[in-house]
């Protein structure tokens, strides 16, 4: 069993719960109401600028030129196509751009700081293996409805699915597994807990979204 497939087996319950959850099934079936996704894309768009923090210090830590570039290319598709989604979509619902951080919110931005600040590529790639692999998952299954939708719910599944993403997470994937085997037994204990607070992380937000982020206007 690879680490990163281990690491998931630990949290098998929230990870499930994040991956099936009715806030994303309502999303791909389109009953989604318009309101619920204001909340949550005018929540999820303030992880954009600590995500690219992230990334970044991810690429800028990884051990070669050739374990680099994935990573680099992906910072192009956040910078562009998935920054241009959500202000097309948040001017589509016509919402502002900008809202008070919720709690769900602030705690994910939080622990992206601290794996960017820790310095240490394991546990950058911790929170951002959970970040992408549990989107590929959750859409992946819908990407045939995409076309279906109207574009603010269709696009945010054609993002996180299909060959390119795919690509992507099994590209973070990789790079934690073969980091995996350089540590010793205390790093790995703190990578299976950045791992773990991600994904309960993740679960909680969706949670939250699925009760609805108040708008703003």
């Amino acid at each position: 069993m690879s680490a990163t497939h281990h690491l998931q087996s630990l949290v098998a319950k929230d990870w499930h719960a994040a991956t099936h959850h009715a806030f994303t099934n309502a999303l791909a079936d389109g009953t989604l109401s318009r309101a619920k996704m204001a909340g949550y894309l005018q929540q999820d768009y303030q992880f954009i600028e600590g995500f690219v923090r992230l990334l970044s210090s991810a690429v800028a830590h990884a051990p070669s030129l050739a374990d680099a570039v994935p990573g680099a290319r992906f910072l192009g598709q956040i910078c562009g196509a998935e920054n241009t989604y959500f202000l097309r979509s948040l001017q589509a619902l016509d919402v502002s751009q900008t809202a008070p951080p919720a709690p769900e919110t602030t705690a994910f931005q939080q622990l992206m700081d601290q794996a960017r600040h820790s310095g240490r590529y394991e546990i950058m790639l911790s929170v951002l293996v959970v970040a992408e692999w549990i989107y590929l998952d959750w859409a992946t299954p819908f990407e045939n409805r995409a076309d279906e939708l109207p574009f603010w719910l269709g696009e945010w599944i054609s993002l996180h699915s299909g060959k390119d993403f795919s690509q992507v997470v099994a590209y973070l994937r990789d790079q934690l597994d073969h980091v995996w085997e350089t540590l010793d037994n205390d790093a790995r204990a703190q990578v299976t807990a950045t791992f773990t607070q991600a994904v309960r992380l993740e679960r909680a937000f969706f949670d939250a979204s699925w009760a609805g982020f108040a708008v703003a206007k």
